[in-house]
């Protein structure tokens, strides 16, 4: 009586945490870049001396970043 062949093994899918995080970490990355470059774009506009736009929107986007990563790391499953 013919055996049939064993089962492959089955591939493992990668794990969604990993993916979690590297969505997490990219969306952290443009809303910095985006709160850097409006205040760039706006301390070029006005020519003042010192960068107060980039300064000032560049920590504001860091604490929204932080923000909606903590919001996204308590989200539950």
């Amino acid at each position: 009586m013919p055996t049939s062949p064993p089962n492959p093994p089955k591939k493992k899918l990668p794990d969604s945490s990993y993916m979690r995080y590297a969505t997490m970490g990219t969306q952290m990355l443009v809303i910095i870049a985006l709160g850097v470059f409006a205040g760039y774009r706006l301390d070029r506009h006005f020519a003042w001396k010192v960068p107060v736009f980039t300064l000032i929107l560049s920590l504001l986007s860091v604490g929204i970043a932080i923000y909606f990563s903590i919001k996204d790391f308590l989200k539950k499953k």
